[in-house]
């Protein structure tokens, strides 16, 4: 297989929502029509023993939520599929924002009863910014929700799209009955098991065969449905699908496998191969002979027995190749990786090479920050990557004087992953501890005390903002540092950083000292 179609084979697609609209539940079903796995595992179910194969991490399987995006790659119908799963929750929405940097398409998530939430309303915002397509997929249909048309109203209110149905079911909850694919003009039956796949049985709508296995009422409901839809909502036109312009919906359950390879099917046909990626330099077309990635995401301890630390790298041109030299940008240096890995979430697998679209793992000692890129010699440096402001504060204290240094590598390497943020006042030498929510400290805790033996405690501190700050004047600098000391701290790569009680003291600090910038991101150039 040649270059070219090896890159055209390829889809590359994260998978957002709110937390529990069945998203990691989704992936687990379209990982088991793909063949990647079994039997599906359960997010939250007593009954089904198996946990969810994208919930990789203790604390995920504990608490039934993502914390972390994980990768996963399957081979389905001549397709390379690349999932990534990834957080729902409001307090880990850094790392999904990082993550679609990363894809070439976007399948979101809504559930049928809550309707469009403020979270999904963020990450649609984001891939509308960056015109990543997205497919709708409207979940849960097993249960009672809100009727197809008001939801096709809120979605286009809400996330200000426009949808063009491709599948629309027949009832709902205990009426469900199957779902009809607009795309092919087929109607799918599906046995109601929630851990294997049937293939159903397509009838033609129109024949007296399928009002015999749904019933009249329920057939004339949906011809009438489908008149009304395609009055209403625009034809599915896959230029502007690609041009992020117009979003296809399907509705399913994940749970009981309903629309779900209807989705799968019809995905690999309209989805995008990968796409140019946009460098500070210039435009890199996927079919470029030479390599190219970025880091979007580094991972501690994906094996903790091991205490391995893995960059997750999205290749954006040429050919990446086991055991070659690639210029990491930001070092300046070469660098050689013997074992580079693809992933089945925390499974891994050595590969000798891989193309414009797949994620791969390299195993890191310290080389790596998220937003770094490697390539074949070009001086390239890729844009996008959101950088991260802190919202909560909180001194970081340990509570295992014994376990000092198992402590202060878990610190280091769990700040790395770029979730939060360290900040070392200089005046005391207490650490900080910055995030965007709540849970993170609690994430922070517990993968401290599993993966590195140590212990922490968390005590409260009243800060507003952090604030990076630079000049050119260094009189000024040197003075503000001398006058607000207590408030100086150095963030982890000694940068200085004016830790803020409250907007009136930033402001009061631009107006005295008029020559310091006051950053309020992390990522400066």
């Amino acid at each position: 297989m040649s270059v070219q179609e090896e890159i055209k084979r390829r889809r590359t697609f994260g998978i957002v929502s709110h937390p529990d609209a069945g998203k990691t539940t989704l992936t687990e079903k379209l990982l088991l029509f793909g063949g990647a796995i079994q039997v599906a595992g359960a997010v939250k179910n007593n009954k089904i023993k198996k946990s969810a194969t994208s919930d990789f991490m203790e604390i995920e399987r504990q608490r039934g939520i993502s914390v972390a995006t994980s990768v996963m790659g399957f081979e389905y119908k001549g397709k390379k599929i690349n999932i990534l799963d990834t957080p729902g929750h409001q307090d880990f929405q850094e790392d999904t924002f990082r993550t679609l940097t990363a894809v070439d398409s976007a399948i979101v998530v809504v559930d049928v009863a809550k309707g469009v939430e403020i979270q999904t309303e963020k990450l649609v915002k984001v891939c509308r910014m960056r015109k990543t397509p997205m497919i709708i997929f409207i979940n849960k249909l097993d249960r009672e929700g809100k009727d197809a048309f008001d939801l096709l109203d809120e979605i286009e209110q809400k996330l200000g799209v426009t949808v063009s149905p491709l599948s629309w079911p027949v009832g709902m909850g205990k009426r469900l009955q199957g779902v009809y694919n607009m795309y092919n003009k087929k109607f799918n039956l599906f046995e109601s098991s929630k851990q294997t796949i049937s293939d159903g049985e397509s009838v033609d709508i129109y024949s007296d065969e399928f009002d015999a296995n749904v019933g009249e009422d329920a057939a004339d409901t949906l011809r009438e449905e489908l008149e009304l839809v395609q009055g209403a909502c625009p034809e599915f036109n896959i230029e502007e699908y690609l041009n992020g312009d117009i979003c296809p919906v399907f509705f399913g359950s994940a749970l009981y496998n309903f629309g779900v390879q209807e989705l799968l099917d019809t995905f690999i046909d309209i989805a995008p191969y990968p796409l140019p990626k946009e460098a500070e330099e210039r435009v890199i077309d996927p079919f470029e002979d030479k390599f190219s990635g970025f880091v979007f995401k580094i991972h501690a301890n994906m094996d903790p027995n091991h205490r391995n630390r893995l960059a997750f790298v999205k290749i954006c041109s040429g050919i990446f190749k086991r055991n070659t030299n690639y210029k990491h940008m930001r070092l300046g240096k070469q660098l050689k990786f013997s074992s580079p890995t693809a992933f089945m979430a925390d499974k891994k697998s050595v590969v000798e090479e891989a193309y414009p679209g797949d994620i791969i793992g390299l195993h890191d000692s310290g080389n790596f920050k998220i937003g770094d890129t490697l390539t074949q010699g070009e001086s390239v440096n890729f844009q996008g990557l959101p950088s991260f402001s802190p919202e909560i504060f909180k001194y970081i204290e340990n509570a295992d004087p014994m376990k000092t240094k198992q402590l202060n590598k878990g610190i280091d390497q769990l700040m790395d992953e770029g979730v939060a943020q360290l900040f070392t006042i200089e005046y005391t030498n207490r650490k900080v501890i910055g995030t965007v929510g709540q849970l993170q400290f609690e994430v922070i805790q517990y993968r401290l005390e599993h993966e590195y033996g140590a212990k922490c405690r968390w005590e409260p501190m009243t800060m507003h903002k952090a604030c990076w700050i630079t000049s050119d004047n260094e009189e000024q600098l040197e003075d503000f540092k001398y006058r607000k000391q207590r408030n100086m701290a150095k963030d982890k790569d000694g940068r200085d950083v004016f830790l803020a009680d409250s907007p009136y003291s930033i402001s009061m600090a631009q107006d005295k000292f008029p020559d310091i910038q006051f950053h309020f991101t992390s990522e400066l150039k």
